[in-house]
């Protein structure tokens, strides 16, 4: 069976500045990608140019049955522009949520998580309100759809976000740092729903500087740095006993941890 995901030889500058330097990456259908890595690696470059709101110098991209090629042809230079129906048929596959949540502040819990639906695809307000509930209930926030985001906590906000990505039927899930910006003590609360869409079979690639959460979760581990992917495999190989110089350095500020985490599991 084919990856649900398929990275083929991305590149992305800004400017003068290479970002993501031939980057290749397959992830199996139901499979989970924790992909971690210093500051300015690229990672959240990445995902931004899966979802495509960032358009990759070259390369190709793969979700399901949907290819984009950014392959240079000719004259047209190296960046080829999407047309905007293929563009939204290709991102609506890619479920994505940031770090900093992005909710509506004028919108009540439910009418952010249906606002996709509603005013992207369409659908009829009712069955969007069913569905919205539903997924608001999934995320453990079933007391909280006439709420506003104001009158809820980071931990709150950010479950709000995954229930709103989850809204639009996506194939695949993208999650870029979605604790990073949350007080200690609300982290579990969505790292805990993560896992939930994991078991169920959700193909997903993960930001994260979760190192404990990666161990636990992925299926593979795949580590960044200056643009490229060092090491990639197991979690077990990559967290524990990892080949490249590069992810030891990485990893050395949590090895104490990791080793009493292993231990204990």
């Amino acid at each position: 069976m084919p990856p649900m995901i398929e990275i083929a030889d991305l590149w992305k500058s800004f400017g003068a500045v290479e970002v993501l330097k031939g980057i290749s990456l397959p992830v199996k259908r139901g499979a989970v990608v924790a992909v971690i890595g210093p500051s300015g690696s690229g990672k959240s470059t990445l995902l931004r140019c899966i979802n495509l709101l960032e358009t990759p110098d070259r390369g190709a991209i793969r979700v399901g049955e949907r290819t984009m090629d950014f392959t240079p042809r000719g004259s047209r230079g190296s960046q080829l522009r999407a047309r905007d129906r293929e563009l939204a048929a290709f991102r609506a596959a890619t479920g994505m949520v940031f770090q900093h949540f992005n909710l509506f502040p004028h919108m009540t819990a439910l009418d952010n998580v249906i606002s996709g639906p509603v005013i992207v695809k369409g659908s009829p307000r009712r069955e969007a309100a069913e569905l919205g509930r539903e997924l608001l209930a999934k995320v453990g926030l079933a007391d909280k759809a006439d709420a506003y985001p104001s009158h809820l906590s980071g931990g709150q906000r950010q479950r709000v976000a995954i229930a709103r990505a989850l809204a639009m039927g996506p194939a695949v899930m993208l999650l870029d740092e979605v604790t990073s910006a949350l007080d200690p003590e609300l982290v579990g609360e969505v790292l805990s729903v993560i896992e939930g869409l994991a078991r169920e079979g959700m193909t997903m690639i993960i930001v994260t500087h979760e190192v404990a959460f990666a161990h636990e979760v992925a299926d593979a581990v795949a580590f960044m740095s200056d643009g490229i992917i060092v090491e990639m495999g197991p979690p077990a190989q990559v967290l524990e006993r990892p080949e490249n110089p590069r992810t030891r350095n990485f990893l050395a500020r949590f090895h104490r941890f990791m080793g009493s985490y292993t231990a204990a599991g």
